[in-house]
């Protein structure tokens, strides 16, 4: 199995410490997320073989679309894993939106379906469905527009939550942007099996990963369909285990206990499962959070979302990531504090690693050609 790894673009702000916030929840970093600075980020990801970055959708940050759009210029081969938020925008402007990104950015668009687990946040943008509905909303959303990229015929649906008529592309996306899609409740498992591409989760002990993976198996043998899988999940990767061990120290010990509070409260409205299963990871306590080896728990207790690390040594993380792709995790959506430093410390230590262990190449790097000797006298001279 070739291992593809992304990174992440916090269009939120960015910062040396934890950034405490999101899903829902107001979040900033003291980098401020501007053009200039994620054209960094970009940068730094693609010089170092990412394939992608990933950007985060909701009030808390700045939108997706506009963002990853004014930076195709300033990158090469650098693709972008936009979120998509269903139900926001009509199933037909969604397949057009793609279409017109990937013919201007040469086929670098890939796509991160959220179905939104915040209902307040939901509400903030004018969706009152529950959440089973907007689950069947997503499934009934995803169908449309995969059916808009590949017909050469109007559509017409009418489904319980969409409905369109004629509906027609007249520049279809080449490629078709793939879909990246990730729900641990039971109403997601259905339309990832039926619809995604990869299926995502959050960083959890291999165990609750292996069991979350072979639920979607199931579903989509059911459904005549194999998928990929990827794992989201930040980093922390040094020289040694000690150095890494007390970079995490130090981000644990810059948190204030206020804002542990804050954010636990307003997740705690949440129905995202996959968010109740990273809570449940630490339970608010600072104590005992390294919750498998080398898996750390310390960013969930200000972060939504994503809420575990890798810690290690640059060996150490790369066994541990090679542990994961053995369930079937072919892609790691990667992050760090900050995102720009980080991205160098994985690229430099850990992928030299997976690469002379045959699992990882550079997306835009010819492969090395045997060193030769300058100047060497050949053998029949």
């Amino acid at each position: 199995m070739t291992l593809s790894f992304h990174w992440f673009l916090p269009t939120y702000g960015d910062s040396r410490g934890l950034v405490a916030g999101g899903h829902g929840t107001f979040m900033s970093g003291d980098r401020p997320a501007t053009l200039r600075y994620l054209n960094q980020i970009g940068a730094a990801a693609e010089d170092n073989g990412f394939e992608a970055v990933l950007t985060p959708t909701g009030a808390w940050c700045e939108d997706a679309w506009l963002t990853t759009a004014m930076m195709v210029d300033t990158t090469e081969t650098l693709k972008f894993l936009v979120a998509l938020r269903p139900g926001l925008v009509s199933p037909t402007l969604a397949a057009q939106m793609a279409g017109t990104f990937q013919r201007h950015s040469q086929g670098r668009l890939l796509l991160n379906v959220v179905t939104g687990g915040e209902p307040h946040e939901q509400q903030a943008y004018g969706d009152f469905l529950d959440k089973e509905q907007r689950y069947a909303r997503t499934g009934e959303f995803l169908h449309v527009v995969r059916e808009l990229w590949r017909s050469h015929e109007p559509i017409t649906f009418e489904g319980k939550h969409i409905h369109v008529r004629d509906a027609l592309l007249s520049n279809r996306p080449d490629p078709i942007p793939p879909v990246f899609f990730g729900g641990s409740s039971a109403p997601a498992g259905p339309v990832a099996a039926r619809y995604a591409d990869t299926y995502l989760t959050w960083g959890e002990p291999l165990l609750a990963v292996s069991r979350k993976l072979e639920w979607i198996r199931r579903l989509a043998v059911d459904q005549g369909r194999i998928l990929d899988y990827g794992l989201r999940i930040h980093v922390i990767s040094r020289d040694t285990s000690e150095e890494a061990w007390a970079e995490a120290d130090r981000l644990l010990n810059g948190i204030d206990p206020a804002d542990i509070e804050r954010v636990q409260a307003s997740l705690a409205r949440s129905e995202s499962e996959g968010q109740r299963r990273m809570s449940a990871l630490h339970g608010g306590a600072t104590d005992r959070l390294e919750i498998a080896p080398n898996l750390w728990a310390g960013v969930g207790l200000v972060r939504g979302g994503a809420g575990t690390a890798l810690v290690g040594s640059h060996a150490e993380v790369a066994e541990r990531l090679v542990e994961y792709s053995k369930l079937g995790i072919s892609h790691f959506i990667l992050s760090g504090y900050p995102h720009l430093e980080e991205a160098y410390w994985f690229g430099e230590g850990v992928l030299p690693i997976l690469e002379r262990k045959g699992l990882w190449t550079h997306p835009s790097r010819p492969a090395a050609a045997p060193v030769a000797t300058p100047f060497a006298a050949s053998s029949s001279s």
